[in-house]
């Protein structure tokens, strides 16, 4: 039932990413940022090294593929700007992991729900134009 239940879940997500729209699925891409960053803060705080490890690298991959996919010659200083935060972004969940601790992780959390914000404001604006 177990086995059932996740390729559900699995089936499902795959169609609402196939249904989004890029900026949709940039959002996606920070929810579950955020989702990853908080279950590493919460491994952190529970001393749960297996479990933060997961959660850290899960992140990593996150921020990098939002990283990877940016097009520097298109995106000009915007996209100049993301890389630097993403670089920040990526360096604070390094040095979380390197000091077990949970402040670079809140400062990682701070940048990446301040920048899902901007793009929740960029979605708003293209529904309703």
């Amino acid at each position: 039932v177990d086995a059932c239940a996740r390729m559900r879940s699995n089936c499902y997500r795959k169609t609402a990413v196939e249904a989004a729209t890029p900026i949709e699925r940039v959002i996606m891409l920070y929810d579950g940022a955020l989702r990853f960053a908080a279950d590493a803060r919460t491994a952190t705080e529970r001393r749960d090294i297996a479990s933060r490890g997961a959660a850290a690298s899960r992140l990593l991959a996150i921020v990098g593929e939002l990283q990877a996919t940016l097009d520097m010659e298109r995106g000009g200083a915007v996209a100049e700007s993301l890389d630097r935060l993403y670089s920040f972004v990526t360096g604070r969940i390094m040095e979380a992991a390197f000091t077990q601790s949970v402040g670079p992780l809140d400062e990682a959390i701070g940048v990446l729900s301040s920048l899902r914000e901007g793009w929740v404001g960029i979605a708003a604006q293209s529904s309703e134009q």
